[in-house]
């Protein structure tokens, strides 16, 4: 601690520990999974009285349209909640941005919905860690900031469809980073503190595929079994599997009664490159494999989807970025490393965008995405120090 400077001390010495837990408790009462509208409308309601006390201008940006395919192999409009924007300082010499989401993966009827205290000091809820702790602390960093040093200039950006791939706020995210000298983005951070480093990415498609019914006993040979030939693909696909290139086939919709050849099926499946030649390699692979089993069942076959997150490497400007939080929080006492992860975020697409970024700022804690999450609320203080001098020393050009 005897390493930092009088005006880290000060913004240490104004975060408030209860507060950040009394927010956490708050926002994770409320249930806003990505598809729960109006949850994710209250949510961004309470995140902007909250984050409204900051100086700048905050906006609520509507969601950019986004498609889904149903099991019946129609295209819809996608609802999506909107995404809050608060800008601050927009001509400070060095802007940061910090970014977030609101939504969580258990949906309005989700059987997690209640905060329990596992032991003390551990918050089991519904976004606990993933990522209301990170929003909590985020907020406490900024407030601390102000009090101290309130030059820096930085942007804000909570979106409400992360969980499910960011799809009507990849835009917003991409125009809101657009020339920030580093990301702070508050994933959690695994319960000994340590943070992701190269991340894969991700793509997910719904291959529709449409064959011809045809009585399954009487004359089955003028059918095309629309299962036979989405099976196919499937087993096709996950042949190109290889150790830089996951291919997960996840689900089959269609088919109907067992006299009935059935003319539709829907292929679900996921891929996880490494990098960006293995994205080249799948894609190659899906237009083959399309060809070939389209031609081989007689079947007409639709692609939809895409890679939404590109694979995020530790390029040098990350490496630099890691680096200073490492020895910032060698200077708070804490012990920070990282690893490579095949989990994907909004990291993925803000260092596609040529912006350093470090995504697991949040609170440490674990289990996410199960019933079975928790929060160190310890953690919420330490954190919200790590990125308080951070910020301070970035705002500085720690850097350049």
């Amino acid at each position: 601690m005897e390493r930092l400077t009088g005006t880290e001390r000060a913004a240490i010495e104004r975060l408030d520990a209860g507060a950040m837990l009394s927010r956490v408790e708050r926002w994770a009462a409320i249930n806003s999974g990505t598809r729960n509208i109006a949850g994710c409308a209250a949510m961004a309601d309470a995140l902007t009285e909250a984050f409204g006390v900051l100086p700048g201008a905050l906006r609520l940006v509507e969601p950019a349209p986004a498609q889904a395919v149903g099991s019946d192999g129609v295209v819809s409009e996608l609802a999506h909640g909107r995404h809050l924007h608060l800008s601050v300082r927009p001509d400070a010499p060095v802007r940061l941005l910090l970014t977030g989401h609101m939504d969580t993966v258990y949906p309005a009827d989700h059987p997690f919905q209640t905060l329990t205290w596992r032991e003390p000091g551990v918050l089991n809820g519904p976004g606990v860690a993933d990522m209301k702790g990170g929003l909590a602390l985020m907020l406490e960093a900024l407030l601390a900031i102000e009090a101290v040093a309130p030059h820096v200039g930085y942007d804000v950006l909570i979106n409400s469809d992360e969980e499910t791939g960011s799809f009507s706020s990849a835009a917003l995210l991409a125009e809101v980073a657009r020339g920030k000298a580093a990301t702070l983005t508050y994933e959690p951070a695994l319960p000994d503190g340590t943070l992701a480093g190269a991340r894969g990415g991700t793509g997910n498609f719904s291959i529709v595929v449409r064959g011809r019914a045809a009585h399954a006993g009487r004359n089955p040979e003028d059918g095309r079994n629309a299962i036979v030939a989405a099976g196919a693909l499937a087993v096709r696909l996950h042949a190109e599997r290889s150790p830089r290139l996951a291919v997960n086939p996840a689900r089959i919709d269609g088919g109907g009664p067992n006299n009935v050849v059935p003319d539709l099926a829907v292929l679900r499946i996921n891929f996880r490159p490494a990098d960006a030649d293995e994205i080249a390699r799948a894609r190659a692979a899906i237009d083959a494999a399309v060809t070939e089993v389209a031609a081989a069942h007689d079947v007409a076959i639709e692609v939809h989807g895409g890679f939404n997150r590109p694979p995020k490497p530790v390029d040098a400007g990350a490496a630099r970025l890691f680096e200073l939080v490492r020895a910032t929080g060698a200077d708070l006492g804490q012990s920070i490393g990282w690893r490579d992860t095949g989990g994907v975020c909004d990291g993925n697409n803000i260092a596609a965008c040529g912006v350093p970024v470090v995504d697991t700022m949040g609170a440490r804690g674990g289990a996410i995405h199960s019933m079975e999450e928790f929060l160190i609320v310890d953690s919420l203080a330490e954190r919200a120090a790590l990125s308080a001098v951070t910020m301070l020393r970035l705002a500085s050009g720690a850097l350049a």
